[in-house]
């Protein structure tokens, strides 16, 4: 081989050798990613009052199936379903002929029972012996006593005889048991007034039964008889619910009911009115633990005046506790969770150490730590889902 093939040769060499140098460095280049740009918060701690948040179930305070209480035939209908309705509204007539003839009937039996005892109505009853047939017999024994005394005079002088005498006593007897008789019969008189009152009164009642009212202010739920249906006593003929206020009906967690009382405030929603919040306040608890679900049942008043909410809804009810507790928290854009794990990056330098949690309850914007950080450390809070384990950073703050 010439000396001119050889220096070819060396040169060629040490080309490909500078190339091979360069590529390498470029590609060790490539393998280390800028560091990114996160923003951070510290853990840190907080008092927190704690809340109850549970999901109960929307009752009527009233709601009442009412039923007829006399037999008759349904004449007029003058609630249906969703009417509102007041205490005291009629919502069925029943035919009221025969009730109205029999209140007449006793109505004229206690007016001529009054007659006789001379009454213009039974709150004015007269005295027994000022009765028109009692003042007569007192005064026909009046004038047969002054007629037996003129008798026994005469008669004590032997001016009449003694059949005359015998006839003036007897007289006056039976003057004085027409005056007894009168009393007695005054007596019994009073009794039957007393007694066709009462009569009267059932009577009207009766009249009164035909028609069914509204026990209270609510809205029909629902009809249970026809035009012309004829129904009999107890027999329901329409349902009625008051929906103001209603009460909703959850349970409060048993590590939770020592600090929650009656009359403490809740706020609840339901999917109707998602942007909507109702207030109520806790009206009863029950004394003793449900031991199937380990919770005490409790009851919260809530008005509702524009009769929006409806009995049987369900309602996501929150109740501000009084107990509160110091306790870590960091914000909840921090967490990434990923199978079935809530995890956080520390900064730690300018390289981030992903650490596993135990959570509690979200507050707010931010959320309760129980276990894996501690108070003062740093952790990344933007574009969590792409950090990783050791990942290079430079840090702003929040």
């Amino acid at each position: 081989m010439t000396l001119l093939v050889r220096l070819f040769i060396f040169l060629a060499l040490a080309a490909g050798g500078g190339a091979c140098s360069r590529t390498e460095t470029a590609q060790a280049s490539a393998k280390e990613p800028a560091a990114k740009a996160v923003q951070v918060e510290e853990v840190r701690r907080d008092a927190v009052k704690r809340s109850v948040d549970v999901v109960g179930t929307l009752a009527a305070v009233d709601q009442v199936t009412i039923s007829s209480e006399a037999d008759g035939k349904v004449s007029k209908i003058l609630a249906d379903l969703g009417d509102r309705v007041t205490a005291g509204q009629v919502l069925i007539q029943l035919d009221r002929e025969k009730a109205q003839y029999t209140l007449e009937q006793q109505e004229a039996a206690l007016a001529r029972t009054l007659a006789q005892f001379g009454a213009p109505d039974p709150q004015h009853l007269p005295d027994i012996e000022k009765t028109p047939d009692a003042q007569r017999a007192k005064a026909d024994l009046l004038q047969a006593q002054q007629s037996h005394d003129r008798a026994t005079e005469l008669f004590k002088r032997t001016l009449i005889s003694q059949e005359a005498f015998d006839a003036a006593k007897t007289t006056l007897q039976a003057k004085q048991a027409e005056y007894d008789a009168a009393l007695q019969n005054a007596r019994n008189l009073r009794a039957s007034i007393q007694g066709s009152e009462a009569s009267m009164k059932l009577a009207g009642r009766q009249l009164r039964d035909t028609e069914i009212r509204a026990p209270f202010d609510g809205f029909v739920e629902r009809r249970l008889v026809n035009l012309g249906e004829l129904v009999k006593a107890q027999m329901p003929v329409m349902a009625v619910v008051r929906l103001d206020p209603l009460k909703v009906i959850a349970e409060i967690p048993e590590k939770m009911a020592p600090w929650i009382k009656s009359g403490q405030a809740v706020a609840l929603k339901v999917d109707a009115y998602q942007d909507r919040t109702f207030e109520g306040k806790v009206s009863r608890i029950s004394p003793g633990v449900n031991t199937s679900t380990r919770a005490f049942p409790f009851e919260a008043l809530v008005p509702n005046p524009e009769a929006v909410l409806k009995p049987g809804a369900f309602a996501r009810v929150h109740i501000e506790s009084g107990k509160t507790d110091d306790v870590l928290t960091l914000p909840f854009a921090a967490l990434q969770y990923r199978y079935g794990v809530n995890r956080v990056f520390v900064v730690n330098g300018d390289k981030l150490a992903m650490r596993e949690l135990s959570v509690g309850e979200r507050l707010g914007d931010r959320i309760e730590v129980t276990a894996g950080v501690k108070p003062g450390e740093r952790v990344a809070v933007t574009d969590v889902d792409s950090l990783n384990d050791g990942q290079a950073v430079t840090v702003g703050t929040k």
